[in-house]
């Protein structure tokens, strides 16, 4: 029972860990797609990402449209927790190297995962209403356009379809399949703790 009981804890843990880091991959997207920052949601998510990544920006400096202080602060949270529930669950301590790979597929995950929703969400929104003025339907157009239009370029909509949500949700299963599941395979962690 009390084995059940850690493994549930643990399970819980590691879970709003997963969580809060998808927050902060968000995050990043919106600043990488050039979302409207003053989006309440937008200011929410910063809101409560703020308090982690403010460390990391004293000395990680943006890049063009890339937070490195926001990718920082995901990693090393990520790579902490597998660290504290490989050793509260009595495996040890993991080789540096695996931590490493763990923490780039946990971030690699997210950022598909974050996208994955966003497309279906998107994909829905365009059916039931189209000229939606919601923040949050706003959010996900600004969040998925800087993907969907290179894709558009060479599949322009035909009339009312548009295949590009198909050759991108391909493409993003693709991702996930070969560079998550190899880093994750590389890393020698349990995908549980890898995956998001």
């Amino acid at each position: 029972m009390g084995s059940q009981l850690g493994s549930a804890g643990l399970l819980l843990v590691n879970t709003l860990i997963n969580i809060y880091l998808l927050m902060l991959m968000m995050r990043f997207l919106l600043q990488a797609s050039r979302a409207d920052y003053y989006n309440p949601i937008s200011q929410s998510v910063v809101k409560v990402t703020q308090p982690v990544v403010k460390p990391f920006q004293g000395f990680l400096r943006p890049v063009g449209r890339f937070d490195l202080a926001t990718l920082a602060a995901a990693f090393l949270i990520k790579v902490v927790s597998i660290i504290l529930i490989m050793q509260v669950a009595g495996y040890g301590m993991p080789p540096i190297a695996g931590l490493a790979i763990a923490g780039v597929a946990a971030i690699a995950s997210g950022i598909l995962k974050i996208y994955f929703f966003a497309l279906i969400v998107m994909i829905i929104l365009s059916w039931v209403a189209p000229q939606a003025s919601h923040p949050g339907a706003l959010l996900v157009m600004q969040l998925v356009e800087p993907i969907m239009a290179p894709v558009r370029k060479v599949i322009p909509p035909l009339g009312m379809i548009d295949l590009s949500p198909i050759v991108v949700f391909i493409s993003i299963s693709l991702l996930d399949s070969l560079v998550v599941g190899s880093l994750t395979r590389a890393a020698g962690i349990s995908g549980a703790l890898v995956g998001l």
